[in-house]
């Protein structure tokens, strides 16, 4: 790391968060902790740290509602770590802007990996217009896929589709952020569309469409694009 990374962790369980901040601190980052969402909040907006360990169970605000607040003024990279397991709190945390959701228990190897992911991505965001990885190329502001060196032709929605899977590659895309995002808010519900459609994209784009190495379904939830692997 070229300078510390500053971290800021909003987390009411005091025994975890001295062992986040022993692991993580260990290796070299700045650990800035906060008990409750009011004071996450709070040193959110006059830190600004690079990336944020935000726990959905506070004390004072339910930790879906301090996400949804950030989100309303800053882009800053959020891992949630939360003990909830079910399907729809998941769902719920990445719809309000979470980039990515870690399972209590979990062991300081697995927090550092997805921090590390975290950090890339946005690196990649900030510093190009192209996705690169194993093959698959796509130039955002040509409009253009190649696959192997050789133009892959989409229709509109499909090339769309996988733009923004390839924009925030590495980061979970729940179905309804993606058919809010293609179709609109207006649009049915029903996930049909988006599966005919990726369905598709993977025969176009995928050796072998049942093991693909390049968009992944994370089941109940949602899409992930293979991150990024240009510089």
């Amino acid at each position: 790391m070229n300078r510390t990374t500053n971290i800021l962790l909003i987390e009411d369980d005091k025994s975890i968060c001295s062992f986040i901040t022993t692991a993580l601190s260990g290796n070299g980052y700045h650990i800035t902790s906060a008990y409750t969402g009011k004071e996450g909040l709070s040193l959110a907006s006059t830190d600004l740290p690079d990336i944020i360990l935000l726990d959905l169970g506070l004390p004072d605000i339910d930790g879906c509602q301090v996400l949804k607040q950030m989100r309303d003024w800053s882009d800053i990279p959020i891992i949630v770590i939360s003990a909830r397991v079910n399907e729809d709190d998941k769902v719920l945390a990445l719809d309000f802007g979470a980039d990515d959701y870690v399972t209590k228990p979990f062991g300081p190897a697995e927090l550092m990996a997805r921090i590390r992911t975290c950090l890339r991505r946005r690196h990649f965001s900030a510093s190009g217009r192209s996705y690169s990885a194993s093959g698959l190329e796509i130039d955002f502001d040509k409009h253009m896929v190649l696959l192997d060196g050789n133009e892959v032709h989409l229709t509109q929605i499909e090339y769309q589709l996988l733009s923004l899977l390839a924009e925030q590659s590495g980061r979970v895309l729940t179905y309804g952020y993606i058919m809010n995002a293609i179709w609109g808010p207006y649009m049915d519900s029903n996930n049909q569309i988006l599966r005919v459609n990726m369905a598709n994209i993977r025969r176009k784009i995928e050796k072998n469409p049942a093991r693909p190495q390049y968009v992944f379904t994370e089941i109940g939830i949602g899409y992930r694009m293979r991150e990024n692997e240009s510089n």
